[in-house]
C-alpha cells in the first residue's frame, strides 16, 4: 500500500510539472490555427504600417504572435476607457515584433495590460542632497513593472504605431523592459544565450553607454534620445526602439551596438529597411 501510494503520488507530481506546459502549447496551437480575423487585418493596415515593410515570413509569423498574444493577456481599461480589439491588436502587434525568431513565450511574467486613454500621473518619492524625501508626482507614458503589468497611454501607443521611423516607440520600449525584467530586476543585460554573450554584450554596451554620456555632458548632437543615459535599463529599452525604427542610422553610426542587438533580437531591421515605409519626415 505505501509503495502504492508513492507511486500515485509521483505520477500526481509529474503530472504537475509536465502537463501544464503540454496543454499550453497545444492550446497555442490551435489559437495559431484559425485564421487571422479580417477585421484585424484591416487594423494592421490602417494602423501598423510596419507591418507592411516585414518580408512576408516574419508577417505570417507576427499574426500568429498576436493571436496567442490576445488570448492570453488580459487588457484593462483605465481611467473610463473602454478596450477594442483595435486597441488589443495595435498593442499585440507592435509587443511581439520583439518576439519574431525567438523561441515564443509570450511574455510569461505579464498577465495584463492597463491602458489608460492618454499620459497618467503617478505617486513617486525623491530624495534631496540631504536625504529627505519629498511625495511627488509624475506624468507617464508608460512603466514595466515586474509583478506582471504593463501600462500604457492609448494617444501615445497609436502615435508609436503610426510614426514608425523617428527612433521613438512606447510599446517597443515598455516591452523592452519586460525582456529585461524576466531575470528579474531591469539592469539592461536581459537573457542571453551563454556567458560569453553576456561578456561581450556587457563590453559593447557599457563603452555606448558612457559614450551617450559623455556626449549628452558636451552638449553634442546624439542618435539616441537623452532618456537612454539615466542608467543601462533605459538604455536598453531606448535603443531597441531606435533598432527597429531607424536601423540604417543605427548601424552606420554605432555599428557594433547594432549587431549585439541583432544578434539578441534574431533579426536585422536594417535588411528590410529599403522598403520601410515612411510616413514622418525624420527629426
Amino acid at each position: 500500500m505505501p509503495l502504492l501510494l508513492l507511486i500515485v503520488l509521483t505520477l500526481i507530481v509529474l503530472a504537475a510539472i509536465f502537463l501544464p506546459p503540454v496543454w499550453r502549447q497545444y492550446r497555442r496551437n490551435k489559437i495559431q490555427q484559425q485564421p487571422f480575423p479580417a477585421a484585424w487585418r484591416q487594423i494592421l493596415k490602417h494602423r501598423m504600417p510596419y507591418f507592411r515593410a516585414l518580408p512576408a515570413d516574419l508577417q505570417l509569423q507576427l499574426k500568429k504572435l498576436i493571436q496567442v498574444f490576445v488570448a492570453e493577456k488580459q487588457f484593462v481599461g483605465c481611467a473610463g476607457l473602454s478596450v477594442t480589439d483595435e486597441m488589443r491588436v495595435t498593442i499585440a502587434a507592435q509587443a511581439c515584433l520583439l518576439l519574431l525568431n525567438k523561441p515564443a513565450h509570450y511574455y510569461p511574467k505579464l498577465k495584463q495590460i492597463l491602458i489608460y486613454p492618454a499620459a497618467f500621473v503617478v505617486p513617486t518619492q525623491q530624495a534631496d542632497n540631504a536625504g529627505v524625501i519629498s511625495e511627488m508626482t509624475q506624468v507617464r507614458l508608460g512603466e514595466s513593472w515586474q509583478t506582471g503589468q504593463i501600462i500604457l497611454s492609448w494617444v501615445d501607443t497609436l502615435k508609436s504605431a503610426a510614426i514608425c521611423n523617428d527612433g521613438h516607440n512606447l510599446v517597443i520600449h515598455e516591452f523592452a523592459h519586460q525582456l529585461d525584467q524576466l531575470k528579474g530586476q531591469a539592469t539592461g543585460a536581459p537573457q542571453l544565450s551563454s556567458a560569453q554573450a553576456y561578456k561581450e554584450w556587457s563590453l559593447v554596451l557599457s563603452r555606448e553607454y558612457e559614450q551617450l554620456q559623455k556626449q549628452l555632458a558636451l552638449g553634442l548632437p546624439t542618435l539616441f534620445d537623452a532618456y537612454a543615459a539615466t542608467n543601462p535599463a533605459e538604455f536598453f529599452a531606448v535603443i531597441s526602439e531606435v533598432f527597429f525604427e531607424q536601423p540604417d542610422l543605427f548601424a552606420a553610426q554605432h555599428a557594433a551596438l547594432y549587431q549585439q542587438l541583432r544578434s539578441f533580437y534574431a533579426l536585422d531591421p536594417l535588411s528590410w529597411a529599403q522598403t520601410h515605409p515612411v510616413n514622418a519626415p525624420r527629426p
